[in-house]
This record gives structure tokens, C-alpha cells and sequence, in this order.
């Protein structure tokens, strides 16, 4: 909408204020809008949903949300199940800026608009003759969204999706755009390879494409003990890309690996082609297995069960070489998978020698083995696991984000969650929410508290994308300089906390020196503060903030 058509609910101020720069350059704001995430763990309303379709847009909103005094949240597809997306302030959506603005097909050099997705920026790509070099599980994400979380994929010759990023376009709570790369503003570069929503809005992104490349793939199943002879063997590095689901209750694991072939017609039929569908990628499989999901909620016990009949439904019921299956596909298309349902997900990053000890301790305490029992083993968690029935697989996928990207480059993100000297094992854990619906909400927590006390003890990080409980003096103490630098780059670029809200407070900005008597830390300006929270409609939870009100110097 233009500035004369501005929503009637808008304090005066803030009408005044936006009417007072009717300068030509539009801002396309509406009122009634309600996010949601993918997942509808959490909704809010938004004052203004504002969908920009130029820089100067961009840069004309930043200003204004300054001079209004309102917080201002980007959000993409808001595939996050945290509410690090909700606010009650602004809400700037990029989905209108996602042009390919330039694509060399000689370098692989790539400039584009922040907000375009992952799936339009490969088919972009893809007409070009290019590809990125590696990819998470899904692509709806923006590209913009998908680095300043630390998205990856799995192989240990890739580290985070941002290692092929060169140059970043950010607009900073000045209202002004800067340019940062590896040798102009290295530090902010540095912030903003993931920022958490916390330094600016990350308005364009030049990356280095590799030419287009098919994935030969195959997928075998078996016992996990046999997953964890091999852990120091070939299992890491038989292929390029190797990713692995494993599933506690079976005590069976799924082994998914992956070259690259040129991408002809030719190496799609001597690789066997696309995959078929799996079971579960049919509607019949989709109904069935979210059906049982939710007849759990009410019969948690049968959940092994489930898990037992879905997974051989869907893989087959042998082990071995028998059960091996493969196909090739174009990499923008291989790489994908499908999250089935909302959920709940924890996933955090460990040394990737410390793998088959996680797994180990994980399957013993939610199996409540006893000294005797095959597979026991002391696995030291202090919560019972009585009761507790989870849901699976438990994803297991691996980068090494010395490889490629290094401090020395300038390319390594401030807060990468991986292990700065060798590779890492990423272990997701992920609670299904049939229907919008949450399962046993106390056996969610103590079934995340037991992981991420695990996780602790095996020397991990958590992945900024999914849902945890740490204070931000666990992080300072695990990334030490890197968390300190980040916080200083940020506070410099942001001094009133323009881009702030309770989720950055909670987890990066955390108390005051007077935490000893509990008091909390002094809201930045225009910072958003305390999210109240209530059940909402259709599952979930919708939070409401307030804006700070104290006064600007």
C-alpha cells in the first residue's frame, strides 16, 4: 500500500512519522497479518507485514522502523521451529526481492536478491549450467535465511552453505547499505555469514557456483552396529555426500551416499534414474504414518511399534547388501528430503569421534538398559527415561568446515556451531506434532533435556536453527573470542537494538553485571521485549511482545 493508505489501527506517531516521508519510493505495508512457522510452533501478528521489491525499499523501511521506533524482524519461509521469527513490531518479508541479478557461467559467480528461495535460486542456476556446491534437506528457505542460520549439508568435504558466499550486501540500522567480503569489512562479514536476524537486513548475496553436477546415489540398511564398525572406516568417506537416519527403537540404520556424475542424460539412466517414491512419500503412506503419530498422543506406548511397521513399510524388513537401492538425479533435486509433519527439532553439532559414543549412550538410556543387558553401557544421563516414547529417526550428518573454509580465508562465520579444528557430526533429534498437535509436552522436554545433556558432555554446540535451552554464558564460553567479536560487531552496527528481540535477549545478549541479584539486563531502545505467550488456534503457541519504551538519546 502507498503511505495514504495506511491501516486506521497504526498509532498517530507512527502514521505521522511514515506520512512525513512520502518521498516517491513506495513502502508496501499491510496490517492483519499473521506469521506462522512451517512447522506452527509458533504465530504472531505483526504490526506491519512489509514486502519490499527494491534496495531502496529495503533501505526506506530500516529508516522508518528507526524514526517510528519499532523493531524489525526478516523472515523467510520461517522453517525455524524456535520464535526467533515473532514479533508484534515489523515484519519484513523478502519474498518480492529475489531476482538473479547477475550469473557468470564462466566463474560461477552469482549475484542475487536475498530473498530468493533455495528452489529458485538452483532452477536459476540449474538454466545456467551451475549448481551449489552442496545443500540441506529442503529448499524453501531463502537464501538469506538459509545462511544467517548456518544451514548445511552432510559431507565432510563441505562445511556450512555460506562457505561458497563471497560478498554479502547488508542494510544496517542506519538505513544505509554496506558491502562486506572476506577483504572489505571482514568483520562484518564475518557477523553476517550468520547473523541470527541481529546486525542487519542481508539484502544481496554474491556466491561461487560450481558447474552442474547429477548425484549418483545409493542407500543400504543394516543393523547400526555394522554403522558403527565402519565410523572410522569407509562410512564417512565411501562417497561426497553421506548422510545417515538412524532409528533407536530398531536398532537399524539407514546409510545414504552420494558422487558426482556430469549432469547428462547418459548418467541418469547408467545410475538408474530418479528414486521412486518411497512409502511414505505416497498419500497412502503420509495418511497412515500421521495417523499413527497422532493415535500415539493418546497411546504413547505403542510407539516403538509404529516405528517398527512405518519403517518397514517404507524400507523393507531385511539388512544387508540385500536391501540396497539406488538412482541419480540432478544434485538440486537428490539432495532433498521430505520433513513429512510439523515437529519439534533438536540438533546439535559434536566431534565426529565422539559419534558412535552418542549413539551408544543415547540407545542405553532410552532403552533402559542394566549392566547385563546386550548393547549396555553407562550412559550417565540424570533423567529418567521411564515413560518416554520418541519418535524417529535420529538425522546424522557430518561437515568439516576446515576444508574448504578457513579463518585465515575470512569466510568462517563468527558463531559457526562446528568444531574450528576437524570435522563434525550433526544428531537431530525430532518429535513429530501430528495434526498441529503437540505430544506429551513433559516427556518432549525431559526427552531434549536428557539430548542436550548428552550433548554437552560430549563437547557439543547447537544449531542456531533449532529449538534449545543454553544462556548465553554457555556460548561465550564455548566460542570465547568468536562470541565476543560477534557481539561487539553487532553492538556496533545496531546500538539500539533495532533488530533485537526476546529470542537474541534470551540467547545471545543475556543479563546484566547484576545478574548475581537477578536483575535483568537494560532493554536497548528499540529493542522488543518479553514475548507473553498463549495456545493459539490450529496448534502452537502465539506470542505477543511489547516495544521498549525507553526514550532515544
Amino acid at each position: 500500500m502507498a503511505e495514504t493508505e495506511l491501516p486506521p489501527t497504526l498509532p498517530a506517531h507512527v502514521r505521522t512519522t511514515i506520512a512525513a516521508h512520502a518521498d516517491g519510493i513506495p513502502f508496501r505495508a499491510r496490517a492483519g497479518y499473521t506469521h506462522r512457522t512451517w512447522a506452527r510452533t509458533y504465530s504472531s501478528l505483526p504490526e506491519l507485514f512489509i514486502q519490499p521489491e527494491s534496495l531502496a525499499e529495503i533501505e526506506k523501511v530500516v529508516t522508518l522502523a528507526r524514526r517510528c521506533r519499532r523493531r524489525l524482524v526478516t523472515v523467510g519461509s520461517g522453517h525455524s521451529p524456535s520464535d526467533l521469527t515473532c514479533t508484534s513490531s515489523w515484519m519484513l518479508n523478502l519474498d518480492r526481492f529475489s531476482r538473479v541479478l547477475a550469473c557468470d557461467p564462466a566463474t560461477g559467480l552469482t549475484t542475487v536478491e536475498a530473498g530468493i528461495r533455495l528452489h529458485q535460486l538452483s532452477a536459476a542456476l540449474d538454466a545456467a549450467g551451475l549448481a551449489l556446491p552442496s545443500l540441506g534437506s529442503i529448499n524453501e528457505q531463502s537464501i538469506a535465511g538459509a545462511i544467517s542460520t548456518g544451514t548445511h549439508g552432510s559431507s565432510l568435504r563441505h562445511g556450512l552453505v555460506s562457505e561458497s558466499i563471497v560478498a554479502i550486501k547488508i542494510t544496517l540500522a542506519d538505513g544505509k547499505t554496506y558491502e562486506c567480503s572476506a577483504a572489505e569489512r571482514p568483520d562484518l562479514f564475518r557477523a553476517a555469514l550468520l547473523s541470527l536476524g541481529a546486525v542487519g537486513v542481508v539484502a544481496e548475496v554474491t556466491l561461487r557456483a560450481v558447474p552442474a553436477f547429477s548425484l549418483a546415489w545409493s542407500q543400504t540398511i543394516d543393523a547400526d552396529s555394522r554403522l558403527l564398525e565402519a565410523w572410522d572406516g569407509p562410512l564417512w568417506t565411501q562417497a561426497e555426500f553421506v548422510r545417515v537416519w538412524w532409528f533407536p527403537y530398531m536398532r537399524r540404520a539407514v546409510v545414504w551416499s552420494a558422487h558426482k556424475v556430469p549432469s547428462t542424460e547418459a548418467s541418469t539412466r547408467q545410475y538408474g534414474g530418479p528414486a521412486r517414491p518411497a512409502f511414505l512419500d505416497t498419500g497412502l503412506g503420509y495418511f497412515l504414518y500421521h495417523n499413527l503419530l497422532a493415535l500415539a498422543r493418546w497411546v504413547p506406548r505403542i510407539t516403538p511399534w509404529i516405528e517398527w511397521f512405518v519403517f518397514g513399510l517404507n524400507y523393507g524388513f531385511k539388512n544387508g547388501e540385500a536391501t540396497r537401492v539406488s538412482g541419480c538425479d540432478a544434485s538440486h533435486r537428490a539432495f532433498l528430503l521430505n520433513c513429512l509433519y510439523s515437529q519439534f527439532v533438536n540438533e546439535w553439532a559434536i566431534p565426529l569421534h565422539r559419534g558412535p559414543e552418542a549413539l551408544r549412550r543415547l540407545a542405553a538410556w532410552l532403552h533402559r538398559l542394566q549392566p547385563g543387558d546386550p548393547g549396555y553401557v553407562d550412559h550417565g544421563i540424570p533423567f529418567s527415561a521411564e515413560g518416554l516414547w520418541v519418535h524417529s529417526p535420529v538425522e546424522v550428518r557430518v561437515s568439516d568446515a576446515t576444508v574448504r573454509t578457513s579463518a585465515e580465508e575470512g569466510t568462517r562465520p563468527f558463531l559457526d556451531p562446528t568444531p574450528a579444528d576437524g570435522p563434525a557430526l550433526y544428531l537431530n533429534a525430532t518429535m513429530y506434532r501430528p495434526y498441529y498437535r503437540d505430544p506429551s509436552r513433559e516427556a518432549t522436554e525431559r526427552y531434549y533435556k536428557a539430548f542436550e545433556w548428552l550433548m554437552r558432555d560430549l563437547g557439543g554446540k547447537p544449531h542456531w536453527a533449532k529449538s534449545f535451552e543454553v544462556s548465553p554464558a554457555e556460548f561465550e564460553a564455548w566460542y570465547g573470542e568468536s562470541w565476543r567479536e560477534f557481539r561487539r560487531v553487532r553492538d556496533e552496527v545496531d546500538p539500539d537494538g533495532l533488530f533485537v528481540g526476546p529470542w537474541h535477549r534470551r540467547y545471545l545478549l543475556g543479563e546484566a553485571a547484576g545478574e548475581v541479584a537477578k536483575e535483568a539486563a537494560p532493554a536497548l531502545p528499540l529493542e522488543e521485549v518479553g514475548f507473553a505467550k498463549e495456545k493459539a488456534r490450529g496448534g502452537g503457541l502465539l506470542v505477543h511482545g511489547r516495544q521498549n519504551e525507553v526514550e532515544l538519546a
